[in-house]
């Protein structure tokens, strides 16, 4: 239970409503900042503007997925106007106050770390990374059956990278029937990619690897699908880029060679925002609840 525990919420999408929901449902007492043009209305929860004064006595703070942009600016589709976070609402936060958010860009960041109040960035947690592989491999499945006018059962497809999404698509798309080569760079990784009876590969290869494929799946945030590799591939390949923006793809020259290349980052929100938001609600829930219990203690 979230009882006598202030949790004030600024901006976000669809997924912010089961959030603010399980944070209802377990007594919180709930502030929502950014939400106007919310049509539906949440029972216990009270909407106000963005000032200092109405952060002081929060307890948690929930951010979006992307905290704030490079200049302190929080999106939210429930409001029309702009939700600028500066310092002078950093600095009306307790000093117990933590705040969640997906990922902190470096404004975010820094502005906590001046008033040292304590960021959790949830997309870092192997938990939830693991729990949203679910819908992004559903949606990045999505995308490849409609943009290809082939199956994926027996088709020639390449994931890049065996992070916590990399295994889940490599998985899925190897029970469909796919012939999937896995590029990595670790040995353990390459070693696992092995034990999952697919086919192995350095990155440093890929270049040599892509002559007959159908579909590529990045998941890795660096520059991998170059302007070299793009070069080896067929015209009517595929990119899908999973990867957070920029992605790790140079779409400048795949489009230049006639090549479809997608970026795709944050499909957990697109394709299953429901699903997303109550991943997100049960681990941040769980993370406040411990964190009250610590400061009793």
């Amino acid at each position: 239970m979230l009882t006598g525990i202030h949790v004030a919420f600024i901006g976000g999408d669809a997924r912010q409503l089961e959030v603010i929901k399980k944070c209802i449902q377990l007594h919180a007492s709930v502030t929502l900042i950014g939400y106007d043009n919310l049509e539906s209305s949440f029972s216990g929860a009270t909407k106000k503007p963005l000032t200092p004064d109405v952060l002081k006595d929060a307890d948690a703070l929930i951010l979006p997925i992307v905290g704030t942009d490079d200049e302190g600016y929080v999106e939210s589709i429930f409001c029309s106007q702009p939700l600028h976070l500066a310092e002078e609402h950093a600095a009306s936060l307790k000093k117990d106050c933590v705040v969640y958010t997906g990922m902190a860009k470096p404004y975010l960041r820094s502005l906590l770390a001046r008033q040292r109040i304590s960021l959790v960035e949830l997309l870092d947690r192997d938990d939830i990374a693991i729990y949203n592989s679910i819908p992004t491999v559903e949606g990045a499945l999505m995308m490849a059956i409609q943009n290809t006018d082939i199956t994926i059962h027996g088709s020639q497809v390449i994931v890049l990278g065996l992070g916590r999404t990399g295994m889940s698509l490599a998985r899925a798309l190897h029970g469909l029937g796919a012939r999937v080569r896995v590029g990595a760079r670790r040995p353990d990784h390459l070693a696992r990619v092995y034990e999952m009876g697919l086919t192995p590969f350095h990155i440093s290869e890929l270049k040599e690897r892509v002559a007959d494929v159908d579909i590529i799946f990045n998941t890795i945030p660096h520059l991998v699908i170059t302007a070299e590799v793009i070069a080896q591939m067929r015209q009517t390949a595929l990119i899908i880029d999973l990867a957070s923006k920029p992605g790790g793809t140079d779409f400048q020259f795949a489009e230049r060679c006639g090549i479809k290349a997608l970026l795709a980052p944050g499909l957990p929100g697109i394709v299953a925002p429901k699903t997303a938001g109550q991943i997100i609600a049960n681990t941040v829930t769980r993370l406040i609840a411990e964190q009250s219990g610590n400061r009793e203690e």
